[in-house]
């Protein structure tokens, strides 16, 4: 291959990268975007970007977060926002927010027939404790149980609840949405499902989203 063809594929790359980093796209993407990065959370959840799905739509961008008691991982997620400037007849409206959250579960919260409609309340409570407007919810609750034999038959069973779901922000000035909201209730949930107690309106004790600084591998 030439020269000048590789060039022209670093190009590609580039502009891909770019397309799904934040740092190109319409301004009410990249407005989105930047409202994300400069969020200020509560610092047993640890945020940072990570790549995003290419093909939901023509503009998205991914955090991915876990909730940390001293060493120990209560919860992980990933919340993913979407963006596609010509809209989307499934979201009503030209933006989408996009999670999976996942967490280990005590056995007796395991065993709760209730627990479903428990963690997809914790998912919209969250949204509506901070007064922010959205469409279109949908999503799925698994939950899902380990047991160990042979070897492994010291292990004590273990329970785990997954959370999918996806939702419509409602747009406000520039057709932007109030997305460092929606981050923040996202963490509010990361924590309710860790079980960490509620941080308080104006808690001091946030801090402000990391930058990433180049590609990240995993």
């Amino acid at each position: 291959m030439s020269d000048s063809a590789d060039g022209m594929d670093d190009v590609l790359d580039t502009e891909e990268a770019d397309r799904h980093s934040g740092t190109a796209g319409p301004p009410a993407f990249r407005a989105a975007v930047d409202a994300l990065r400069s969020s200020r959370l509560r610092p047993q959840v640890e945020v940072e970007p990570t790549p995003p799905p290419q093909r939901l739509a023509p503009h998205a961008y991914a955090l991915e977060a876990v909730v940390v008691d001293g060493e120990q991982e209560l919860a992980d997620g990933r919340l993913v926002l979407l963006h596609d400037p010509a809209g989307h007849d499934a979201w009503r409206g030209t933006f989408r927010l996009v999670t999976l959250v996942r967490a280990e579960l005590e056995p007796e919260m395991a065993a709760d027939p209730l627990l479903p409609e428990v963690c997809w309340s914790w998912l919209t409570g969250a949204l509506q404790a901070r007064g922010l407007g959205y469409g279109e919810p949908s999503g799925t609750i698994t939950r899902a149980s380990s047991h160990y034999f042979g070897g492994l038959a010291e292990r004590p069973a273990a329970s785990q609840i997954e959370i999918r779901a996806s939702w419509t922000p409602r747009e406000g000035l520039g057709g932007v949405p109030d997305t460092a909201s929606h981050l923040a209730s996202w963490c509010d949930l990361l924590a309710q499902v860790a079980g960490l107690p509620p941080a308080g309106p104006g808690d001091a004790s946030v801090v402000t989203l990391p930058q990433r600084r180049g590609p990240q591998s995993r």
